[in-house]
């Protein structure tokens, strides 16, 4: 649960002041310890809401156009010479109001589009924060559990850094984020076996002596790497003119990333940087039918996750086990939100239907959430006069296969004017 490696050569300035257990409650010194020793439950990072009552919108708008920008209300990185970065972050929240049409949404309708970071999905915020915490603790090699875009970006940043990578991913990854993760020339080890049994194996390395030195991102260092997150819901109500909106729908592989997203709305309100949409903002998760426990749970009105055994195309969001699945299913109750899942179908015809009408092409985590959200409008669990925005998390070239079969030419001609004119080109 934690590591030798335990004292933290965090700098004075940042706002984060121990860990608490989001069970019990109970405080530790901010280390590389990811679990309650009192009742094992999972580590968040706890901050002196002092120092963040004093970030002005000001401060930020001065900052870089990275996630960097909010570094005085993250754990780690407010120093830029100790950053492990590709410098993540601003990108694009695309207005949508064709597939808002197609849906039957009303109002206005975003997309917020992480495929535009360096290595193609949202995994970069959560690694950039880690990996710098993880260099502040005096780690010395850098890893991870994985479903690929994770790989991705650990191998990416550890090449950046000059620091050594071991990332560890289920066998049957698609080829995309395989040859995405070694390309950067660090360690791959494929496990034959789902993600559940990756993370398992990687929470048992991380405990001998040969790893001791190491630091698993969403593992031994996970507190950290969690808050990453946040800086999505930041980005949106910056761009939104430093306000909230009214929904939001995310994709939930262990349910982190919405809990995260609730949280940065939440802080940003308790410091006073927004104004709370009138009535509060509304949370919405979205699942692959394939893999979703969470939802599952919250369709039967229970509070524990029943663990499954994952399938189907959205391999991203294949977590049977997740971790943060309660605390998600919190979010959405307290905010009055919704869980759904998409078949593999749906999920194609989310990825199409998403590139259709924004020219965004997402991978099948993307592709599930688009379809969540219409499934969401037509059981009128979503409302279509309030402003909504959909998360986008990666890019659709790494899970291509998805739509190859479905997609291609829609016309083959002779390079000739008659076979234009044949093909009914010219009219």
């Amino acid at each position: 649960m934690t590591s030798t490696v335990d004292a933290p050569t965090t700098t004075s300035t940042s706002p984060a002041r121990a860990l608490v257990c989001r069970g019990c409650g109970t405080e530790f010194p901010l280390a590389a310890q990811h679990a309650c020793y009192e009742c094992f439950g999972p580590l968040e990072v706890a901050y002196d809401t002092e120092a963040l009552a004093k970030v002005t919108r000001e401060q930020i708008e001065a900052g870089p156009q990275n996630i960097w920008r909010y570094a005085a209300l993250l754990p780690a990185g407010q120093d830029a010479a100790t950053r492990v970065t590709l410098d993540p972050g601003m990108t694009p929240l695309v207005s949508a109001p064709a597939l808002a049409a197609e849906i039957g949404l009303r109002a206005p309708l975003w997309v917020k589009d992480d495929s535009a970071n360096p290595t193609h999905s949202f995994k970069d915020r959560v690694v950039s924060v880690a990996l710098t915490a993880a260099r502040e603790l005096g780690f010395t090699r850098f890893a991870c559990a994985s479903t690929g875009n994770l790989a991705n970006s650990v191998a990416a940043h550890a090449a950046r850094a000059g620091v050594p990578s071991i990332t560890f991913i289920p066998s049957d990854l698609e080829q995309g984020k395989i040859i995405t993760t070694a390309v950067y020339g660090g360690e791959l080890v494929a496990i034959e076996g789902s993600y559940d049994d990756v993370n398992r194996l990687c929470g048992e390395l991380v405990e001998t002596d040969e790893f001791e030195d190491t630091a698993f991102v969403n593992v031994n260092v996970r507190p950290f790497y969690a808050e990453g997150s946040k800086t999505l819901g930041y980005e949106v109500a910056e761009q939104l003119g430093w306000r909230i909106p009214a929904q939001v729908v995310i994709p939930m592989a262990s349910g982190e990333l919405l809990t995260k997203i609730d949280k940065a709305f939440s802080e940003l309100v308790e410091i006073g940087l927004v104004e709370a949409p009138e009535g509060g903002w509304t949370v919405f998760g979205a699942q692959s039918a394939g893999c979703n426990p969470i939802a599952t749970a919250l369709h039967d009105d229970r509070d524990t996750i029943v663990p499954v055994k994952p399938t189907g195309i959205a391999k991203s969001l294949n977590i049977g086990d997740p971790a943060a699945g309660g605390y998600a299913i919190e979010a959405v109750k307290r905010t009055g939100g919704w869980m759904d899942y998409a078949g593999d179908d749906e999920i194609r015809e989310g990825i199409r239907l998403l590139a259709r009408t924004t020219g965004v092409f997402a991978e099948t985590a993307g592709g599930t959430t688009v379809a969540v959200l219409k499934k969401l409008v037509e059981s009128g669990k979503l409302d279509p006069e309030k402003e909504t925005v959909v998360y986008n998390t990666g890019e659709g070239l790494k899970t291509i296969d998805a739509v190859a079969g479905l997609v291609g030419p829609t016309h083959t001609i002779k390079p000739s004017l008659r076979g234009a004119r044949e093909a009914g080109l010219l009219g």
